[in-house]
């Protein structure tokens, strides 16, 4: 049987690692009321889409008579067990129970082709229908107790405390979780006892990031030192999670001499912070502290979803300045090519970014729970209602889970460069067209010619797969793109295990299609295939490195102040 945990982090709410999360958090800016009204008011201009859509909805309410009736009278009938929401049983051995999920199935794809039937076109369409899904979602049978099998025999076999420790969670949530269920039970985590607890130390503080170094593992380590440029929206310690969990720790343990990159939590005083400081004060700050400490003139670079972002942005930045500082590149989950950024591209029209800048432009920044929001609503199956069901009307605990602690523990977004982040790149395109401008210099990923391991995940809708395959395209380096099982998350914090697999292929058309049609599956993780890949691009062995130098002497431990704001 699957991990329905593991299930649900490979979609979920784990995946808070994009700044266009924010884009949700008030339904109104985006514009799916006004986006759903119109699309069934244009219905009726459409009377032969309408008609059909009617007469489909007709017959099968009369199919779900039939099959009603037919299992009244002691008939067996198969169902589609698929939706997980209605696993129990009784929705298919009870007549009435089963009438009525089919009712809500024909009243759901009734609501759906009118939208379509409205042939409302682009990105106002595409709201419509989301609105369309989350109403119907919303309206689910399983999410009411009276109408929820499950919830009943819980309460029947509980004596009716399953309904109020349900009642007690559901008020503990109104007072301090902003009236939505809790996802995880972050007590028992802390950072530094069981997550981020790869020792290392505190070599470098700015305004803007930490950077950590962590000790070596290994007698030996490989020359070319290696650094972790992790996303901007969440803490860092998605790269280094749990003990065996932890990529961080598997680069340690494979002989690199690893940094990492800690940013500071942004607050009011951040509002003017643009991506050019990003870029300066972060990746390129660091390279300054590492060469110093190691001697090296080049390092090694992972970059995580929007740290990988900007990872490309600093070696097509160092291209164009003509300083050849980064030996090879790791992109894991990353977008670079934003034609097609998947389902967040409904929240990124011009009307909604604006909405959005003016409402970060009165607070100065974007607040955590404001993008969490969104990554809830993109699933709302699994991240509101799943936990609608077990926390408040089944009367459970939210589950202790390492990835849903860190998702949780995120950050805000400065709006200067939050601004900036969507117009140009999601907006405009501007990173794979060329037409970037950071800091006076225009860049190009065309210039990037350093060796590239690139890393998609076949089920991210954060950065779908085929989207990040299109940097194979863009970056004229030796580009080596694998495909990872899992989502957004879940895909990366993928150690070895016997549920482990990946994708190759030698050939990079330029249709993603074609590279899947033609890849190789390995049944194990991609990280043992990147340790093989970046150990050929990490230099010889010399003696371990001791933590920091007499410029950049050791602070705090790993993992440091930032983290913890």
């Amino acid at each position: 049987m699957n991990d329905p945990i593991q299930e649900l982090v490979g979609s979920s709410a784990a995946e808070t690692l994009a700044p266009e999360a924010g884009l949700f958090a008030n339904p109104d800016p985006v514009l799916l009321g006004r986006a759903l009204g119109t699309a069934l008011m244009r219905a009726p201009l459409h009377p032969g889409r309408t008609f059909r859509a009617t007469s489909k909805a007709w017959t099968g309410l009369m199919r779900a008579g039939m099959t009603t009736t037919s299992r009244a009278l002691g008939a067996s009938v198969e169902a589609d067990d698929k939706d997980r929401r209605f696993a129990d049983p009784a929705w298919n051995e009870n007549f009435a129970y089963a009438g009525l999920r089919q009712l809500y199935e024909v009243a759901g794809q009734f609501v759906a082709d009118l939208v379509e039937a409205g042939d409302v076109d682009g990105v106002a369409g595409k709201k419509a229908a989301f609105a369309a899904d989350l109403m119907t979602q919303a309206l689910a049978p399983t999410n009411f107790p009276l109408t929820n099998p499950a919830v009943l025999k819980r309460a029947f076999e509980t004596g009716g405390l399953s309904l109020l420790r349900g009642a007690r969670n559901f008020l503990h949530d109104q007072a301090f979780n902003d009236g939505m269920p809790r996802q995880v039970d972050r007590s028992g985590f802390e950072l530094g006892e069981n997550l981020a607890v790869t020792p290392g130390k505190v070599v470098f503080r700015n305004d803007l990031i930490e950077l950590i170094q962590y000790e070596a593992q290994t007698e030996k380590v490989h020359k070319v030192p290696l650094l972790c440029s992790p996303p901007w929206i969440n803490k860092y310690y998605i790269m280094d999670l749990a003990p065996g969990r932890s990529f961080i720790e598997w680069a340690v343990q494979h002989g690199h001499t690893v940094f990492a990159i800690s940013y500071r939590n942004p607050d009011a005083s951040m509002r003017g912070i643009r991506m050019d400081d990003y870029l300066l004060s972060g990746p390129l700050a660091a390279l300054d502290v590492i060469t110093e400490i190691t001697g090296e003139e080049k390092v090694n670079v992972v970059g995580l979803c929007l740290g990988g972002a900007l990872t490309a942005m600093l070696i097509a930045y160092l291209s164009a300045t003509g300083r050849e500082r980064v030996n090879s590149v790791t992109l894991l989950n990353t977008l670079l090519d934003y034609s097609d950024p998947g389902p967040l591209g409904i929240f990124t029209d011009p009307e909604t970014v604006t909405a959005l800048e003016q409402k970060m432009e009165r607070q100065g920044y974007l607040e955590a729970s404001q993008m969490r929001s969104t990554f809830d609503m993109l699933r709302s199956n699994d991240l509101i209602f799943n936990y609608v069901v077990s926390n408040w009307l089944m009367g459970e605990d939210p589950p202790k889970f390492d990835i849903l602690a860190w998702n949780a523990d995120s950050t805000r977004m400065p709006a200067k460069m939050h601004a900036f982040y969507l117009r140009s790149c999601y907006l405009e395109n501007e990173l794979a067209r060329g037409e970037l401008e950071l800091d006076g210099v225009h860049i190009s990923l065309k210039d990037v010619e350093a060796d590239v391991f690139l890393v998609g995940a076949e089920n991210d809708h954060i950065a779908p797969w085929t989207s990040s395959y299109q940097s194979t395209q863009l970056l004229s380096g030796d580009v080596r793109f694998v495909l990872s099982s899992a989502g957004h998350i879940a895909g990366i914090v993928n150690p070895p295990s016997k549920k482990a697999r990946y994708w190759t292929n030698e050939d990079q058309p330029a249709d993603p299609s074609l590279w899947r049609q033609n890849a190789t599956e390995h049944a194990e993780s991609w990280w043992q295939y990147w340790a093989d890949w970046m150990g050929e691009r990490a230099g010889n062995q010399v003696k371990a490195r001791a933590i920091g130098s007499k410029q950049h002497v050791p602070m705090d431990d790993a993992p440091g102040q930032y983290v913890r704001d």
